[in-house]
């Protein structure tokens, strides 16, 4: 009954990417650095299946 209007996808693995100095992608989203254009990945398209419809199904065998 929460009227949600937003929500940011945050991964544990961002912490790894900042370690990294930004050498290695991790997160949902990969970012140009010299553009900042923003390309979702297939995980952000997952993740965006699954926020819509508010079901989890997990691949198995893939």
């Amino acid at each position: 009954g929460v009227d949600v209007r937003g929500y940011f996808l945050w991964s544990l693995l961002d912490n790894f990417e900042w370690a990294y100095g930004y050498a290695k992608r991790f997160g949902a989203v990969r970012v140009d650095y010299d553009t900042l254009e923003r390309t979702p990945k297939s995980s952000a398209r997952w993740y965006a299946r699954v926020a819509r419809s508010g079901e989890l199904h997990v691949p198995y065998g893939d």
